[in-house]
């Protein structure tokens, strides 16, 4: 079923009952519908029907909130979309810059933020204050968060600047502000962050603000 909505939405108003197909309630999960024949309807109005399926990567600059809409936000990234039939596949971070995917596919949202498929997302860190290798150790073995432990994770690439250090790190978790946590947890919060990868999937050289269909192997490699 194609919808503006994401597959968790989706899953909601149907157990609510207020999903219709041609004037029938839909009472099973993956009910199948044909986009040029079926009529969908959502407590009674038709939904605009969705024949294509729209891929989109966006260079998301900091100050920007990912969400299709919040009042209380000044600027959100479907600002920078052309596509408004899309939404963000995740989230970063109002102050996290980087690789930030949008899609009207659910199934394609779902492999990519369940975490079951464990894809991995790498970034890149600066920090202000130095980096031990304890520290690195540390937190590439887990770190308590919420009373939960966090997944190993992998750090590497460490550079020592003028006046910061800088590093890659490679989650294959989203928990909320995890990186953030991970690294005021050991005394040294970050002064930047931007995710370059989400598993196959490259940020290259996309400008900051714009914007790219992904390509054919891009979509199958999720």
């Amino acid at each position: 079923m194609n919808s503006n909505f994401s597959r968790r939405k989706a899953e909601e108003l149907i157990l609510q009952g207020k999903i219709s197909v041609n004037g029938n309630p839909v009472t099973e999960m993956g009910t199948k519908v044909d986009p040029d024949k079926d009529t969908v309807e959502i407590e009674g109005k038709p939904i605009n029907k969705i024949s294509e399926k729209i891929y989109l990567m966006l260079n998301k600059p900091a100050d920007y909130v990912t969400t299709r809409a919040d009042i209380n936000a000044k600027k959100t990234v479907m600002e920078l979309i052309k596509y408004k039939n899309v939404y963000p596949v995740g989230r970063l971070d109002k102050d996290t810059e980087g690789l930030l995917l949008f899609t009207n596919d659910g199934d394609f949202a779902y492999k990519l933020t369940h975490p079951k498929f464990e894809h991995e997302k790498e970034y890149i860190v600066y920090l202000k204050k130095t980096f031990s290798p304890l520290d690195k150790q540390t937190l590439e073995n887990g770190i308590m968060i919420d009373f939960k432990k966090t997944a190993p994770c992998r750090i590497y690439n460490v550079q020592t600047h003028k006046n910061m250090i800088s590093l890659s790190i490679i989650i294959r978790e989203g928990r909320k502000r995890q990186i953030r946590r991970m690294f005021e947890k050991i005394g040294n919060p970050l002064v930047f962050l931007k995710r370059i990868r989400i598993g196959k999937i490259l940020l290259g050289d996309l400008p900051q603000g714009e914007v790219r269909f992904l390509t054919a192997d891009e979509i199958k490699s999720v």
